[in-house]
């Protein structure tokens, strides 16, 4: 935790002073310039540990994102080495699979921006831009689709979720067929082309996400025993943090689909806003506190929140705690999350109020890398496959 709030208290992008802003202005474009050269040329994926991951913007994201992808990417930002390489991205594109409104996504996208910031990824250390700023992705989707296996596809659990199609639905039944659209049935050829397309060896992912990484391992074998080697074979980096589940119905993820917004706890939400979030979150009616995730899914919800933000397994938590109540319980969390939450907050609304240009600063730099990194894989993809 403490070093998470280390690497956002050093920023030196908070205060509105001019001269400091042209300042650290100089700084960032320096240092892009001398990124963009050393992307000139290409390094042998053989020897370079290139990391990727993406996330939707669907607005400020939840304590499930944070601690199951985002957290992760700062750690995995601070302890790589040199060498390694590391884009992050806000996947607009895959946020199309949907009708969406578009000055509402717009804000979205800004908003997903800043808070990759806010956690503490730093733009000189790791690329962070918007997907569809990066007209490689798209390519690279419609010369992998000439490859990926429609059988493989119609068995993914993707387009399944979304529809709420139970999971042995196939592309005979009928309600698939009525509403079902391409863009959602091909989102996994779109997913392996965002990783294929920087080359990426390592991808974060959490347990729910390896079917779609294991596509992604098929369509490169795929690609590579029909036009010879290009593309590495992508490993999965998974998460350490569990699901992290709905306080107000612990048996599902916690999501922004959710009807009750008392069921998640966003990473912008006041100290009084998560204190009533948790004080209402579900529990039982059993006053002593046991961890049960079967049984008890409500407090067991509890003490695996309090696992992450104190490095303790739940039953020791359990332990801990088993001669207190439900709301000391919930008032110790709740006050453990806000003071992790609070220099994210922070670090976001001054992202969001600043008026210098830093963040549309940052995304084009941040594209002009991604897309001189990607126009080598393409360079190479077309000259195999005759283009």
């Amino acid at each position: 935790m403490g070093r998470y709030a280390h690497n956002l208290a050093k920023s030196p992008w908070i205060g509105s002073n001019c001269l400091r802003s042209k300042l650290v202005y100089w700084q960032l474009n320096s240092h892009f310039s001398r990124r963009w050269s050393s992307y000139q040329t290409p390094r042998s994926p053989s020897i370079t540990r290139t990391i990727f991951s993406g996330i939707q913007p669907t607005g400020v994201p939840h304590l499930g994102n944070y601690l199951g992808a985002l957290r992760e990417w700062v750690r995995l930002q601070d302890d790589a080495t040199e060498e390694t390489s590391l884009y992050f991205s806000i996947v607009d594109l895959h946020a199309l699979t949907v009708p969406q409104e578009n000055g509402q996504l717009r804000r979205w996208r800004k908003e997903a921006f800043a808070t990759l910031i806010a956690v503490g990824l730093d733009p000189s250390r790791s690329t962070i831009f918007y997907q569809s700023s990066v007209q490689a992705h798209a390519e690279l989707f419609w010369l992998l689709c000439t490859v990926a296996s429609m059988g493989y596809l119609s068995r993914m659990t993707q387009w399944k979720s979304k529809l709420q199609l139970p999971e042995d639905t196939t592309l005979d039944t009928s309600a698939a067929r009525s509403r079902l659209r391409l863009g959602l049935f091909s989102y996994p050829v779109l997913q392996a082309a965002d990783i294929l397309v920087h080359r990426a060896t390592h991808v974060p992912v959490g347990e729910d996400q390896k079917q779609h990484l294991e596509f992604s391992r098929n369509i490169a074998n795929s690609f590579n025993h029909v036009y010879g080697s290009v593309f590495p074979s992508p490993e999965a980096l998974i998460s350490p943090a569990k699901r992290v589940m709905s306080l107000k119905e612990p048996t599902l993820k916690m999501s922004k689909s959710h009807v009750d917004e008392r069921s998640r706890i966003l990473l912008t939400d006041s100290p009084d806003q998560i204190h009533k979030k948790l004080k209402a979150a579900l529990t039982d009616s059993d006053t002593t506190i046991t961890y049960d995730p079967v049984r008890r899914p409500g407090v067991s919800n509890l003490l695996q929140l309090l696992g992450h933000f104190e490095g303790r397994s739940c039953e020791d938590l359990a332990l801990e705690f088993q001669s207190t109540s439900l709301r000391a319980l919930k008032e110790n969390l709740a006050s453990q999350i806000t003071n992790h939450l609070r220099p994210i907050r922070d670090r976001y609304l001054s992202l969001m109020d600043d008026r210098t240009g830093y963040l549309d600063d940052v995304s084009e730099q941040g594209s002009r890398a991604a897309r001189t990194n990607a126009e080598m894989t393409m360079k190479q993809v077309r000259e195999v496959m005759g283009l």
